[in-house]
């Protein structure tokens, strides 16, 4: 908490301005051109909806505003999500509004994906259907983006690992590197030695 994630998933998604640095997307400055984000897909922490519609409606909008056609059901028919197309957010858990979340994420086949803190609320089958879906896309060529406090999530799938803390970027290495230099073979373990030894940027 406070380390400054959600600033920076706000500022690669155009919400807040970066007060120092620039963000690149396929080798163009953003700047105020924001077509870029129609190939970026966002799973939010939380998701907001409103609450008086129901699924179904709720995925009409949001093709409505990116005006495009759904291209990927893989997650709406493995979460059955088409099977509860006329609920309402508000009678949803909050497991199942992560599952929307999910779906709407992936729903365009979009190049880029966003993810915070993706398996939070999930049942142990829905988590484990949605790293597969990481996976796979990851294999598709996708650029995955993050954001967990779960590392043991993370150790099947990631590639390069940011650390952030305080709002501060402590160290951007190699998962592979990172195992070297701590002696260890998972994630969380290297990151509980790195903080243990409060060595976080070397």
């Amino acid at each position: 908490n406070g380390s400054g994630k959600t600033t920076l998933i706000k500022s690669v998604l155009g919400m807040v301005m970066p007060s120092a640095g620039r963000i690149t997307f396929e080798g163009q400055d953003i700047g105020q051109q924001w077509a870029y984000r129609n190939h970026i897909g966002y799973m939010p922490q939380i998701g907001q909806y409103p609450e008086n519609m129901s699924i179904k409606q709720v995925l009409d909008m949001i093709k409505d505003i990116r005006k495009q056609p759904q291209t990927d059901s893989d997650l709406y028919q493995a979460f059955g999500v088409d099977k509860l197309l006329e609920k309402r957010m508000a009678t949803l858990s909050g497991g199942t509004r992560q599952k929307v979340s999910a779906c709407i994420a992936f729903m365009f086949d979009p190049k880029v994906l966003i993810l915070d803190e993706p398996t939070a609320g999930l049942d142990p089958l829905s988590t484990e259907i949605l790293k597969d879906k990481i996976k796979k896309e990851i294999g598709r060529g996708k650029l995955i983006i993050i954001s967990s406090h779960v590392l043991s999530d993370l150790d099947e799938f990631v590639s390069q690992i940011v650390f952030l803390q305080e709002g501060e970027l402590k160290f951007h290495k190699s998962l592979q590197q990172l195992k070297e230099d701590t002696c260890t073979e998972k994630l969380s373990k290297a990151i509980a030695y790195l903080m243990q030894n409060r060595d976080l940027s070397n």
